[in-house]
């Protein structure tokens, strides 16, 4: 199983650890990582991989079985050997525009309070699909009351909750499409905003920024029709 430093500090870009095995295809397993691996509509993070004598671009990052993450090489290349000590370096600007996408999807979902049927992010912009069959009136409107909530400065901090409580409390969860791990233990939690001041509680596993301002000035995308009941909303970074 390989440590999530990610979970731990958002903001770490840089980190050392041990390579622990290389998968038949190429792929690179350490004991602790700080690339976050697809999942949950977010991508796998890119960046370097560097040791004595050595180094390679990574690709991207992938979950694997009982727990690894799998760093993915850009190219075929010389693997660092099982037992080297590496140092790991983000794409950081990628990755930040990760988080404050990410932040401001969930954000997204309190302007627009329908169950989310999909979700994709990206640096730049991102998207939620809603099962929502009445079209938005006035875009403007549900712009501004998005960078509204983004100009409150709200904390964004973690939280975690049981398998039991998660059942008896089925209201936070807004996907539809991706269910919160179960059988694993506490589920995690993402908080926008603290006491009264708190407008969101959703799990998830992804990575976000520390306080909504953070993220900047949003802009409303497109609003697609994808079937009877379902919109595609998108937002970019302004």
């Amino acid at each position: 199983m390989t440590e999530m430093l990610f979970r731990e500090d958002a903001y770490l870009q840089e980190a050392d650890a041990t390579v622990l095995r290389h998968t038949p295809e190429g792929g690179i397993v350490l004991d602790r990582t700080v690339f976050y691996p697809t999942g949950g509509g977010q991508p796998g993070d890119n960046g370097q991989l560097d040791w004595e004598g050595g180094g390679l671009t990574i690709a991207t990052t992938v979950k694997g079985d009982h727990g690894a993450i799998i760093l993915v090489p850009a190219e075929a290349a010389h693997l660092p050997p099982v037992g080297t000590v590496v140092t790991q370096r983000l794409d950081w600007v990628r990755r930040h525009g990760h988080m404050r996408i990410h932040t401001g999807l969930h954000l997204l979902s309190v302007v627009l309070p329908y169950p989310v049927t999909g979700g994709s992010i990206g640096a730049e912009r991102g998207r939620l699909d809603f099962r929502m069959p009445e079209p938005i009136i006035d875009k403007l409107v549900v712009e501004e009351q998005l960078n509204a909530l983004i100009e409150r400065d709200l904390v964004v901090s973690e939280d975690w909750i049981t398998e039991e409580a998660l059942r008896a409390n089925p209201s936070i969860v807004k996907t539809m499409s991706v269910m919160p791990p179960v059988g694993q233990g506490p589920v995690r939690l993402i908080r926008i905003g603290q006491g009264r001041d708190q407008v969101d509680l959703q799990p998830c596993g992804g990575t976000h920024v520390a306080r909504t301002s953070e993220i900047g000035r949003l802009r409303l995308g497109k609003v697609e029709k994808k079937g009877r009941d379902n919109r595609r909303v998108s937002i970019l970074l302004d």
